[in-house]
């Protein structure tokens, strides 16, 4: 079964282009996960500070075989710093 996977950061204007640098590179790495269908990456209007990432993985087991790979820990772990925040994940069944 198919699963979508919500991903919401706050994004300072003063770590954009660090972060998008970062997220390219995790963007990257994702299209080659096996189980990996879309992603979408979206601006929230009327908070310009939050975006949202949704994802979609053909099962639960290959998200989280992609959660746990080192190289994404590895980049997520640099967004967090970056954002000084963690990140957020919702997972929802299509």
């Amino acid at each position: 079964m198919a699963v979508k996977i919500f991903i919401k950061r706050k994004v300072q204007v003063d770590n954009a282009a660090q972060l998008n640098i970062l997220l390219k590179k995790l963007r990257a790495l994702t299209l080659e996960q096996p189980g990996y269908l879309s992603g979408e990456t979206f601006e929230r209007i009327d908070k310009k500070d939050e975006s949202m990432v949704i994802s979609t993985w053909r099962s639960v087991e290959d998200w989280n075989t992609w959660v746990n790979n080192p190289k994404r820990t590895e980049i997520q772990t640099m967004i967090d710093k970056l954002l000084g925040e963690e990140t957020e994940y919702a997972m929802y069944s299509a």
